[in-house]
């Protein structure tokens, strides 16, 4: 059984503007005695399910804004915490940590939920693992429509100089504060929100998913998911055909506007994306006119 470690729950006490509670499963096929943490808020039977996935080294909350114009229009909204993040447990080898790992996780919950009329909603490592799911028939059939922020579909090339940095900065501060790291990029977040983004690391034996994302990144041939990247880079050029919403944060030196405006020449029919010229990295913390815009592109929820 994978070795995990599981934050307490009084650490998610108090969560501002994030008031929905968690659902968990520990039986998910392929991650027994895992616990898998997400927010699944709005009607079952919405016209649209919004599947919000994170990255690094956040969780769901990062969605909180984005979730209550999505709900407030109607919509269903889930955002899973991906093992090692959030509420998620937290397995303590780095080694346990894969490409395969987070994609199977997310896709055995939309298959748990039936999600159906999904609208993929996806940022950094959202976007890494999100935009593959697609490869699998069944998600194939329930996705409708994209929103997509700062990211890209890594086949096996280092994204930008940004992201080189970025990795390299974790590989030499593996136990840096991630409080601190949120306050940084998107300074407009008060002491509670960056504490929020804190609150999934007690210490850093509860760090390895955030340890070991940077160094998952598909930056050479042979790693595991550049045969998924290469092939939905396919998908989304030749067959993709549902509408699609580009959000960039402007400010993101990791996977900014030519990382993006690279990712949109791969997208069928994705049109000019919304430049957020003071938006950074985490955009979904400038997310509330991006989701109300999104939605007014789509007509509704």
């Amino acid at each position: 059984m994978t070795q995990a470690l599981r934050t307490p729950d009084e650490r998610f006490s108090n969560l501002p503007d994030f008031p929905w509670p968690p659902h968990y499963a520990q039986d998910l096929p392929g991650y027994q005695g895992l616990r898998a943490a997400w927010i699944d808020e709005g009607p079952k039977d919405a016209p649209a399910s919004f599947l919000c996935l994170h990255g690094e080294p956040t969780w769901s909350f990062l969605y909180r804004k984005m979730a209550a114009v999505f709900l407030g229009a109607g919509g269903r909204v889930v955002a899973p915490d991906f093992f090692g993040f959030g509420r998620s447990d937290k397995p303590t080898e780095e080694g346990a940590y894969g490409f395969h790992f987070h994609r199977n996780h997310v896709l055995r919950l939309v298959e748990r939920l039936d999600l159906q009329e999904i609208t993929l909603v996806v940022q950094d490592w959202g976007g890494l693992i999100g935009l593959t799911l697609p490869l699998d028939p069944g998600f194939r059939r329930r996705l409708k429509r994209l929103i997509v922020m700062n990211t890209t579909l890594a086949a096996g090339e280092t994204p930008s100089a940004g992201f080189a940095a970025w990795r390299a900065y974790v590989a030499a501060n593996p136990e840096f504060d991630v409080a601190a790291l949120m306050k940084r990029a998107a300074p407009m977040l008060s002491d509670a929100e960056a504490a929020a983004y804190g609150a999934p690391f007690p210490d850093p034996s509860y760090m390895a998913g955030v340890r070991a994302f940077p160094q998952l990144v598909m930056t050479e041939p042979g790693m595991e998911g550049v045969e998924e990247s290469r092939a939905a880079l396919a998908f989304w050029s030749r067959e993709w055909e549902g509408p699609t919403f580009m959000a960039v944060g402007a400010q993101d030196p990791v996977l900014g506007p030519d990382v993006m405006a690279r990712l949109r020449t791969h997208i069928r029919g994705c049109p000019e994306p919304m430049m957020v010229a003071d938006g950074g990295h985490f955009l979904q913390e400038w997310g509330g006119p991006i989701a109300e815009a999104a939605l007014a592109s789509f007509g509704g929820a």
